[in-house]
C-alpha cells in the first residue's frame, strides 16, 4: 500500500491568519492552482482511491490533485470521506486572528500550540492536539490493516495539524510535533505500508515553485 498524504490548498483564512480548524472554508483560486500544479506533477501516479476530510477545502484538493491521474489512466477515481481526517476543532475560537497583527485568541499560552503542541489542550470547547493524534492515528492504523487495500495507491487529503498528528508516530523525533513548521499548502508526504507496518518514505515535498511557499502560521507575540 502506498499513501500520498496531502494538506489542502490555500484558503482566504490562511491568507489573513484566522483559525479555521473545523470551519468549512473553501479553497481560494491560488489554492486551486497549487492543487492543479501538484496534480499535474503526480499525473503518472496510479491512484486507486481518494480518502478525504469532509471539509470542502480538503475534498476539492483531493479531487483536483487526482484528476490528471484519472485522465492519464482513463478511469474514475472514487472519493470517500472520513471524519477522522478533519482538522483540529477550535470550537468558539474558530475564525479568530492568530498572527501578531490580528491576535484575538483568549489564551496567553496559545504559542504552546506551535512550540510544544503535544501538551496543548486547545480551546475549552474544541479539540486538544492529543485528541487529534488519537483519531488520525486510529484512521491510519485501521487503513493499513485493510486486506482489500494492500495493493492500492491512495491519496489522503487532510489538514496541517491533522497531517502532523497522523504522521507523528512515523517521525524520527515524535516529540517535535511540527517537524520545523506547519506543512505548506499542498505539501505531500508518502507512506509505504506492508504487513501492517507503515514507514515514511518521502517527507514534506512540494511540486510548485518554492518561492510560493508561505508560512502562514508560527509562534507569535500578541500585541499589547
Amino acid at each position: 500500500m502506498l499513501l500520498y498524504i496531502i494538506r489542502h490548498g490555500e484558503t482566504d483564512w490562511n491568507n489573513i491568519g484566522r483559525l479555521q480548524g473545523s470551519a468549512d472554508i473553501p479553497l481560494n483560486e491560488n489554492g486551486r492552482q497549487l492543487a492543479r500544479i501538484t496534480g499535474e506533477a503526480l499525473r503518472e501516479v496510479p491512484f486507486d482511491l481518494v480518502i478525504t476530510s469532509p471539509l470542502q477545502r480538503a475534498r476539492e484538493t483531493g479531487e483536483l490533485v487526482t484528476a490528471p491521474s484519472g485522465k492519464y489512466f482513463g478511469r474514475m477515481i472514487p472519493v470517500l470521506e472520513d471524519d477522522r481526517l478533519r482538522e483540529i476543532d477550535w470550537g468558539s475560537w474558530e475564525g479568530l486572528g492568530c498572527r501578531a497583527e490580528n491576535f484575538a485568541i483568549p489564551d496567553e499560552n496559545f504559542n504552546l500550540f506551535y512550540t510544544d503542541a503535544l501538551k496543548y489542550e486547545g480551546s475549552p470547547d474544541g479539540d486538544s492536539v492529543a485528541e487529534v493524534c488519537e483519531r488520525t492515528g486510529g484512521f491510519l492504523r485501521e487503513l493499513i490493516h485493510k486486506p482489500d487495500y494492500q495493493d492500492k495507491t491512495i491519496l489522503i487529503s487532510t489538514h496541517g495539524c491533522a497531517m502532523r498528528a497522523m504522521l507523528n508516530p512515523l517521525y524520527a523525533d515524535p516529540l517535535d510535533f511540527w517537524q520545523g513548521h506547519v506543512p505548506y499548502n499542498c505539501t505531500v508526504n508518502v507512506v509505504k505500508a506492508e504487513n501492517g507496518k507503515a514507514r515514511l518514505v518521502s517527507a514534506d515535498k512540494i511540486y510548485y515553485d518554492a518561492s510560493l511557499c508561505v508560512d502562514n502560521y508560527k509562534a507569535v507575540k500578541p500585541q499589547e
